[in-house]
């Protein structure tokens, strides 16, 4: 997947917009930033299949040697698949943070609030900010 093509929270997530049998679903992970900023990953808690998320509220935590760090909804709905080979295979985020690193499926019940999400270019302006 490319970045260019992903709408980006400011918390770091980002988001691919799928229609799968009429249903609205998100694909979330985190940026390549985030990654960064995250340095050595060391474990990962993600939701379960059927969890709710929220948006702009944390549904799992990923801890490096550094910190540990929420990881927060850009959509709200039901969480129908977690990618589960992830917390055994961290250096996947380091390796492919758009692609093989996402962390959950999402069945996106409210749109509205895609419209708080940013283009990638928009995203690369707060990255260059934050430094």
């Amino acid at each position: 997947m490319s970045p260019e093509e992903l709408l980006f929270a400011k918390t770091h997530e980002w988001v691919n917009m799928s229609d799968e049998g009429g249903q609205k679903i998100a694909t979330v992970g985190i940026s390549a930033f985030a990654v960064e900023q995250l340095t050595d990953l060391v474990f990962l808690d993600l939701p379960n299949v059927g969890a709710q998320v929220k948006t702009n509220e944390p549904f799992g935590e990923i801890e490096s040697v550094k910190a540990v760090s929420d990881v927060y909804s850009p959509v709200c709905g039901e969480v129908i698949e977690v990618n589960s080979t992830l917390a055994d295979n961290l250096e996947k985020f380091n390796q492919d943070p758009y692609g093989e690193a996402w962390l959950i499926k999402v069945k996106v019940e409210d749109e509205a609030t895609l419209s708080e999400l940013m283009d990638y270019e928009k995203y690369q302006k707060q990255c260059a900010e934050e430094g």
